[in-house]
């Protein structure tokens, strides 16, 4: 069995991780319920559906905040969250342009 290198471990980068997770993670999970929202079932004038909406978005950021920390670094926590807000609100724009 071998060591890991330094650029193998995962580092401490704590506050840009949770400056990404917090920041990042945020509106990630605002993308995720914003297509639930709109083009999930009946859309948005279900019943009882503005509720989900309002109480699934502290548990998916919570979700995203706490494997932000397994990131590598702080720079590829920002990185991927990132590109994981553009495909997501990409996903949404390109629906909402369809519909």
């Amino acid at each position: 069995m071998t060591r890991l290198t330094a650029e193998q471990k995962i580092q401490p980068h704590w506050w840009s991780k949770t400056l990404a997770g917090a920041i990042l993670g945020l509106t990630l999970s605002y993308g995720v319920v914003a297509i639930f929202a709109w083009f999930g079932p009946g859309g948005l004038d279900a019943v009882a559906k503005n509720q989900f909406n309002m109480w699934i978005i502290s548990p998916l950021w919570m979700l995203v905040m706490s494997f932000s920390y397994l990131f590598k670094t702080g720079f590829k926590a920002i990185f991927y969250l990132t590109l994981g807000n553009i495909a997501v609100y990409g996903v949404f724009l390109v629906l909402r342009w369809l519909s």
